[in-house]
């Protein structure tokens, strides 16, 4: 009887977590929607009321203007740029004149940046879901249904997954983000207190109604904070040279290690600037750092079948055969 109590229960918060997943990806073009409002009410409110009164505007503005098409652009991608599925097969680099250029073209293996490179082969296993042949770091999403290459999360900001291609667009709109809600809420307190404390329409010249801006200074304020938190989450993950779906495993892979009174280390841990370097895909091998400052489209420096691994590792330490989380274990549907 309690066996058959606790397999009635599970199976109900299994219904509605697949109902969740599903209310998420029906609602996914709406929070877009509502993502390229706030952003471009943002925009509008900062260069129609707090830009005119900025100093030194031959350098402010351009920085500004800077800011806010990285924003938007890297929006643009990162909802635009399907994240890499394992069906799709390698992405040759584009030509055109949104496309950043590579420093040099030579394979990175074996070359020497801060030390050697050692570029290996993935190990592959069969999806129980979709059934194909996917490469380590790759799980399926409930929500796409679909196996994702470097699968990070599904956002409904977006619509779609943060994968391979598409998760340094996501890091850089997030920090762009923060930049320019920051930027509004330190530039424009002066103005919302004059529209919250003395009139709201007494002095009031700018295009943008008064209500209008004191709603989207607190919107800025609020979304620094959060995006803020997030951001720092994600630089942090990617510093460790992990996604937030391998910080979770490797926990547990850590607790296991524990056990056995082993240590945990991540092979795909390189250190913190080789980690964040890769990830980029700038340096020597990789696109000029320019590209961090203008929304170029940039490959990422693997195509999803072959990782940077520590010289000499072909798997985590700590980890034995059998160990693994894979994603039909958390999508059983007994106990």
């Amino acid at each position: 009887m309690p066996g058959f109590l606790s397999r009635t229960v599970f199976r109900c918060f299994r219904r509605l977590e697949r109902l969740a997943d599903w209310v998420t990806g029906a609602a996914g073009p709406y929070f877009v929607c509502f993502a390229i409002v706030l952003t471009s009410l943002g925009t509008v409110s900062f260069f129609d009321v707090i830009a005119p009164s900025l100093p030194y505007p031959w350098l402010t503005i351009p920085i500004c203007c800077l800011v806010a098409l990285n924003m938007h652009l890297h929006y643009f991608w990162v909802c635009t740029v399907p994240p890499g599925f394992v069906e799709d097969g390698p992405r040759a680099e584009g030509t055109g004149l949104l496309w950043a250029r590579r420093r040099s073209r030579r394979p990175l293996t074996g070359v020497r940046w801060t030390g050697p490179l050692h570029i290996t082969p993935a190990r592959m296993r069969r999806c129980r879901k979709c059934g194909l042949a996917k490469p380590e770091r790759t799980h399926h999403c409930r929500i796409c249904n679909r196996c994702v290459l470097k699968f990070d999360h599904h956002c409904p900001w977006i619509n779609q997954c943060v994968g391979l291609h598409n998760e340094r667009h996501f890091v850089l709109f997030m920090m762009y983000l923060v930049i320019g809600a920051l930027c509004l809420a330190v530039t424009g307190y002066r103005k919302a207190l004059f529209v919250l404390f003395v009139n709201y329409d007494f002095g009031w010249t700018h295009r943008v109604p008064s209500v209008l801006f004191l709603l989207t200074y607190i919107i800025s304020v609020v979304l620094c904070l959060a995006v803020g938190i997030m951001l720092m989450y994600h630089l942090g993950s990617i510093a460790m040279g992990v996604t937030s779906v391998e910080a979770h495993d490797h926990e547990e892979y850590r607790k296991q290690a524990r056990a056995r009174g082993e240590a945990f280390l991540n092979s795909y841990d390189l250190g913190m600037y080789r980690n964040l370097q890769l990830f980029f895909n700038v340096g020597e091998r990789g696109y000029p750092f320019y590209t961090l400052f203008l929304p170029l489209r940039v490959m990422p420096y693997t195509d999803g079948r072959s990782w940077a691994r520590r010289e000499g590792w072909e798997m985590h330490a700590g980890v034995r055969e059998g160990d693994e989380i894979t994603d039909e274990e958390s999508d059983r549907d007994d106990v």
